[in-house]
């Protein structure tokens, strides 16, 4: 479901006889959550959330009064109506839906950042974009480059599913990083075409995103090289080219 100007909001459904049953993630707007369940007959069993940003938090509270359903969220982030407080390596077990993920603590975007892992499937908020990652309002370049580490150790065909719409931006943005990268190139045309018809260009997956995503990619030589060029001096580690590329990508117009 769509939200606000370019916020994504993801429903999971249940497996085999609940697949009638969802968990909503990152709920910023009740709104189109309660369309959703309205048109496709749907009940609402829990509501996990990522972190504390208004864009994914502002419909918890109406959602879970009106369903009278769980809240899931960060245990070191305040999270309006949360009635379950998760840290890294809990593990989430939706038994009306039959589901079940893993909690990542991700620092970086924010202090307590989570992801849910599970099914094949990773939700990761403002974590990790398709070809970028979020801005580090909270968190320091190690922490966000230690996460991001983190998710990219996950199985290649872990669908991605993040929370904005920025692909097309993040891939202007990766190109003029990597302007040599041919699988980059082709995929910005594959979702220039996508947004074009205004299509979602979401999920990706890790796979994809070791292969053209410069926030995965610091440690690779034509990454690095760029972001020295770009700094105008030698970087000291992976860090000092991360924080590098993420300030460069702060300023990029």
């Amino acid at each position: 479901m769509r939200a606000f100007a370019d916020n994504y909001l993801w429903l999971a459904h249940g497996r085999g006889s609940a697949r009638g049953r969802v968990a909503v993630v990152d709920p910023g707007d009740a709104r189109p959550v309660l369309a959703a369940l309205a048109t496709q007959r749907l009940v609402l069993d829990c509501i996990l959330v990522t972190h504390h940003h208004a864009d994914h938090v502002g419909g918890v509270t109406d959602l879970a009064e009106r369903a009278a359903v769980p809240v899931y969220g960060p245990a070191r982030e305040s999270i309006p109506g949360r009635t379950v407080a998760l840290r890294d390596g809990d593990r989430v077990t939706l038994e009306g839906l039959g589901l079940a993920f893993d909690v990542l603590e991700v620092p970086g975007h924010t202090a307590g950042h989570v992801a849910y892992v599970g099914h094949g499937a990773l939700f990761c908020g403002d974590t990790l974009f398709s070809g970028g990652c979020g801005r580090l309002f909270e968190g320091t370049p190690a922490q966000m480059l230690a996460s991001l580490d983190r998710l990219a150790r996950l199985p290649p065909d872990t669908r991605v599913y993040c929370a904005h719409e920025y692909t097309a931006s993040n891939l202007r943005f990766a190109l003029a990083v990597e302007p040599g990268n041919a699988e980059l190139a082709a995929y910005a045309a594959r979702v220039a075409d996508l947004r074009s018809r205004d299509e979602a260009s979401i999920p990706s997956s890790l796979g994809l995103e070791r292969r053209i995503n410069p926030f995965l990619r610091t440690r690779e030589p034509a990454v690095r090289e760029a972001a020295e060029r770009h700094a105008a001096r030698p970087l000291a580690d992976d860090v000092d080219t991360f924080a590098v590329v993420r300030q460069w990508k702060n300023e990029f117009r």
